[in-house]
C-alpha cells in the first residue's frame, strides 16, 4: 500500500470545506519557480527607488511608471526599452522646510509619485508627495517625450503627505475621487471629490476612524437602470472599529460607497457626502477570533452587466494573531443589497459614558438615508441631494454604518495559505479549450513572489488550485503593485527596488503531456501535433490541431505514454553511502521507491527525502535495480511516472583480490615507477653533498651542543648537513597538509587494505 496521505492533504487543502473544522492548514503551489533572471524582464535604474505607481497606456503601447523623483514611459511589450522619462524633483527650499519639520532629508523629503491616471483628453494626471507638500500636474506623451505641463495644483486631500501611507484614488469622468489624509500629521482622513466645490467626508470617528485606505473603483450602476439609479464609487479600507468593546484597538475591514451625483446638503452636511454609507467586510479564516484585514482588491466583470462584477480581495491577520493569508470574493449584487435593503447600526449610551452600537429598529426617514437620487426621489420632488430633507441627512450623518456584514461568495474564502503574507492581487478571466471561462488570480506576496491560482467549480463544489509560485524579486523585496495587460499577455509587478514584466503563461515549462495537463492552467494545452505544451490562443483553439486540456479533473488518460527513465549504472565500494537523486513531477507528487519489484520503506538503512534516497553503509545486499516513481492524484485520477532508475553493483576497488582488474594493474605499475624515481633522486642528492664536502663548502666538524652526550658510543662528530637526519626525533604522525585537498575526510580515510573509501552522490 503506497503512502498517499500527504498527497491527499495537499489536494484537499484547496477544495471547499464542509464546515469550518474542515479548513485545511495550507494550500501548496504545484510548481515552485526559484528566483532567476529568466522569470521575467527587470527594469531598474541606479539611485532610483519605489517602483510602485503604474498606469497602462495600451492605446500608446506604453506602461507609465512613477518612482521617487522620476516618471518613465516604457514599451509595454518590453519594459527594458525606455521610450521616455521626465524628472520631477523637489526644490532645495521645499526640502529644507521638510527637514525643519523633523522629516528625513534623504527618505521623506523627496517627491514620490503616488497618483497616475489617464484622463479623457489623452493626457495623464499625476501627483507626488513633494517633500510632504503634495502637488499635482498634467502630463503629455508627445513625439516620444514625457512633458510635465505648467499646471501645478495643490495636492492636499488628493495625494498623501507621507510617501508610505496607504491611500486610494479613481478618476471618474473628469473628476478625481481620493481617499487619503488632509494634513501633515496624517490625522485628518477624508474621502473627497476634487471639484471646484469639493465634497468630502465629515471629521467624525463614526465616519472614519484611523482608516487604512486600500482600493477605490467606479461602478456604472445607472446603465440600463430601471429605477434611474446613479453611478457609485466604492471604497475598500480597514479602520478601528467603533462597534466593538475590546481591550485593544480592534481593526475591521470595510466597504463604503458614495453616489457620483452627490452635491452635499443644503443646510445639514453642506459640502459633505449625503450618501456615504459603509459596511463590515467579512473573510472568515478558520476559527480566527479577530477579523482579518483587507490589503488589496481587484474588480472583475465577466459580462457587460455591472451586477456580474466580483471583487477579489486579499486579507492578512491583525496583531500577529495567525500566520494565514486568504483570498475572498464578493458579489457586486450582495454588496448592493446590503446598502439598499440592510438595516443600520445606531449608537446608544450605556451607563452615562459608554457608547454601544446596536441595530436601529425604528422607522427610516424617506427617502432612505444614504440612497442616491433615483426616479422615486425625483417623483417626490427631490431633484438632487441639495433637496434632501434634514431628517434623512441627520440620520445618515449620525449612522453611516450598516448592521449587516458583507459576506464572501459561498460564505468562505477562495484560498487560504499558511506562512505567506499576501500583498496584492489582480485577476483575469481566461477562456479555456472548451469555451468556458475561469478566473485566474495573480497574488503578490511580502517575499517577492507571485502565486498563480485558478478557481474551478464541479458538481456545485468549488476548488482553488495554485498552479505555480514564481519568485520575481529577492525575498526581502515585497511586491507593492500588480498590473495586468490582457492585450500583451503580461503581468507587471513593482517593488521598492525595481519592476518586473512576467508572461501570464509559461507553458514551455511543462516538458511532457501529463505535466501540462496536471498543471490545470487555463492558458496551456498539450499539442499532440507538435508534442509541446503550448499557450492556448483563439487561433490555435480553432485550428485543426489535437489539443489536450482538462482543468476540472486533471485527467491525463488522453496523453500518450511517457518515456521510461534512462537506466544509470553505478558501482560502489562496500561501506560507502549512496545518494540516489529523483526529482518529483511537482510539489503535490509523492515519491515511491522500489528495489526490484518490492517497494522500499524508511529504515535505518534507507533514508527518504523529497528528492532522493540515501542508502547508508552500502553492502553486497544493496546491489540490484532501484526505480523511483512520482505519483500525483487529482479528483480521483492518479498519474504515475518513472522519474529515475539505477543499477547498483560492487566496484573493483574494494578489499578483495582481482588480479585482472585494469585499474589495479595500472596502480601497481605506477607504484614501481615512483619507487625508481625516488632512488634516482636520492643518488643525485648524495652526489651533490659529496661534491660540496670535497670543495669545502661545508665545515667538516659539527659538534653537538655543549652538555649533550652522544648516544651510540663512537658516533662522535656528525657533519652538519647530516645532523637533521640523525638528531631529529622520529615522527610517525601524518603530515598536517595534503597535496590533494579537494577530497572530504571520508574520501581520505585509508582502509586496512590501503584503498580509500568514497561516498557516491548521484
Amino acid at each position: 500500500m503506497h503512502v498517499l496521505a500527504v498527497l491527499c492533504v495537499l489536494h484537499l487543502c484547496c477544495s471547499a470545506p464542509a464546515s469550518s473544522q474542515d479548513w485545511p492548514l495550507d494550500c501548496t503551489p504545484r510548481k515552485t519557480i526559484p528566483y532567476h533572471s529568466d522569470n521575467g524582464r527587470l527594469f531598474r535604474e541606479n539611485n532610483v527607488w519605489n517602483y510602485t505607481t503604474m498606469v497602462l497606456r495600451e492605446d500608446l503601447g506604453l506602461i507609465v511608471l512613477g518612482t521617487r523623483g522620476v516618471i518613465y514611459a516604457l514599451d509595454i511589450n518590453n519594459i527594458n526599452i525606455k521610450m521616455a522619462s521626465v524628472r520631477w524633483d523637489v526644490t532645495d527650499t521645499q526640502q529644507k522646510e521638510c527637514t525643519y519639520k523633523g522629516k528625513d532629508q534623504e527618505i521623506d523629503c523627496q517627491n514620490y509619485i503616488r497618483i497616475l491616471h489617464k484622463i479623457e483628453d489623452g493626457r495623464m494626471y499625476v501627483c507626488g508627495t513633494n517633500a510632504f507638500h503634495p502637488m499635482c500636474n498634467y502630463m503629455n506623451y508627445t513625439d516620444g517625450q514625457l512633458i510635465l505641463q505648467n499646471e501645478q495644483e495643490d495636492g492636499k486631500g488628493k495625494c498623501p503627505f507621507d510617501p508610505f501611507q496607504r491611500f486610494s484614488s479613481a478618476w471618474v469622468e473628469g473628476e478625481l475621487y481620493s481617499a487619503t489624509s488632509m494634513n501633515f500629521l496624517g490625522s485628518e482622513p477624508v474621502v473627497m471629490r476634487s471639484t471646484p466645490e469639493p465634497i468630502r467626508t465629515d471629521f467624525k470617528t463614526s465616519w472614519l476612524s484611523e482608516p487604512n485606505f486600500i482600493y477605490m473603483d467606479h461602478i456604472s450602476e445607472s446603465k440600463n437602470s430601471p429605477t434611474g439609479d446613479d453611478d457609485k464609487v466604492y471604497l475598500f479600507f480597514s479602520e478601528t472599529a467603533v462597534e466593538y468593546d475590546f481591550y485593544h484597538k480592534l481593526a475591521v475591514s470595510r466597504v463604503a460607497r458614495v453616489c457620483k451625483g452627490d452635491m452635499g446638503g443644503q443646510r445639514t452636511l453642506q459640502r459633505k457626502w449625503t450618501s456615504f454609507v459603509k459596511a463590515s467586510l467579512e473573510c472568515p479564516v478558520l476559527d480566527s477570533q479577530l477579523p482579518y484585514l483587507v490589503q488589496d482588491v481587484f474588480r472583475l466583470c465577466p459580462d457587460d452587466d455591472w451586477t456580474s462584477c466580483v471583487f477579489y480581495a486579499v486579507f492578512t491577520p491583525q496583531m500577529e494573531s495567525s500566520d494565514y493569508s486568504a483570498v475572498c470574493a464578493y458579489s457586486m449584487h450582495d454588496i448592493h443589497q446590503v446598502f439598499t435593503e440592510g438595516k443600520f447600526k445606531t449608537p446608544v449610551t450605556v451607563e452615562t459614558s459608554f457608547v454601544k452600537w446596536v441595530m436601529f429598529s425604528g422607522d427610516l426617514p424617506s427617502p432612505r438615508p444614504g440612497a442616491c437620487i433615483d426616479k422615486g426621489a425625483r417623483d417626490m420632488g427631490i431633484k438632487s441631494s441639495l433637496d434632501l430633507p434634514d431628517k434623512t441627512l441627520q440620520f445618515i450623518r449620525d449612522r453611516p454604518l450598516m448592521d449587516q456584514e458583507v459576506q464572501p461568495i459561498d460564505s468562505r474564502p477562495l484560498l487560504v495559505k499558511k506562512g505567506t503574507v499576501f500583498t496584492r492581487i489582480v485577476v483575469a478571466s481566461v477562456e479555456a479549450l472548451g469555451g468556458a471561462s475561469f478566473p485566474v488570480m495573480f497574488i503578490g506576496t511580502e517575499t517577492g513572489s507571485v502565486l498563480k491560482a485558478a478557481s474551478y467549480t464541479k458538481d456545485n463544489a468549488g476548488e482553488t488550485f495554485i498552479i505555480e509560485e514564481v519568485q520575481l524579486f529577492e525575498p526581502s523585496n515585497a511586491i507593492k503593485i500588480l498590473r495586468l495587460s490582457k492585450s500583451t499577455g503580461h503581468l507587471f509587478a513593482g517593488s521598492e527596488v525595481g519592476m518586473v514584466q512576467m508572461p501570464l503563461s509559461s507553458c514551455g515549462r511543462y516538458k511532457f503531456c501529463a505535466d501540462c495537463v496536471l498543471a490545470r492552467d487555463p492558458y496551456c494545452a498539450w499539442d499532440l501535433t507538435s508534442g509541446q505544451c503550448t499557450s492556448l490562443s483563439p487561433a490555435l483553439a480553432q485550428a485543426d490541431r489535437e489539443l489536450i486540456q482538462n482543468l476540472q479533473d486533471g485527467d491525463t488518460s488522453l496523453c500518450p505514454p511517457s518515456d521510461k527513465a534512462k537506466l544509470v549504472n553505478i558501482s560502489f565500494v562496500p561501506g560507502s553511502n549512496m545518494k540516489l537523486k529523483c526529482e518529483p513531477i511537482s510539489n503535490l507528487a509523492q515519491l515511491i521507491w522500489y528495489k526490484g519489484a518490492s517497494d522500499l520503506v524508511p529504515s535505518d538503512k534507507h533514508h527518504f527525502s523529497t528528492d532522493s534516497l540515501m542508502i547508508l553503509n552500502a553492502s553486497m545486499d544493496d546491489t540490484g535495480t532501484y526505480s523511483c516513481w512520482s505519483e500525483e492524484g487529482i479528483q480521483g485520477h492518479e498519474y504515475r511516472r518513472q522519474e529515475a532508475e539505477y543499477r547498483l553493483t560492487l566496484g573493483t576497488n574494494g578489499g578483495w583480490k582481482d588480479p585482472i582488474a585494469p585499474q589495479a594493474q595500472s596502480s601497481s605499475q605506477g607504484l614501481v615507477g615512483l619507487q625508481v624515481l625516488v632512488v634516482l633522486l636520492s643518488l643525485i642528492l648524495g652526489a651533490l653533498v659529496a661534491w660540496n664536502l670535497h670543495k669545502g663548502h661545508f665545515p667538516l666538524p659539527c659538534k653537538q651542543g655543549q652538555g649533550q652526550t652522544s648516544t651510540g658510543g663512537s658516533q662522535g662528530d656528525v657533519p652538519c648537513v647530516l645532523e637533521p637526519l640523525h638528531c631529529t626525533e622520529d615522527k610517525t604522525s601524518a603530515p598536517a597538509g595534503n597535496s590533494n585537498n579537494n577530497h572530504t575526510d571520508l574520501a581520505n580515510t585509508v582502509s586496512v587494505d590501503g584503498h580509500a573509501t568514497e561516498e557516491s552522490s548521484i
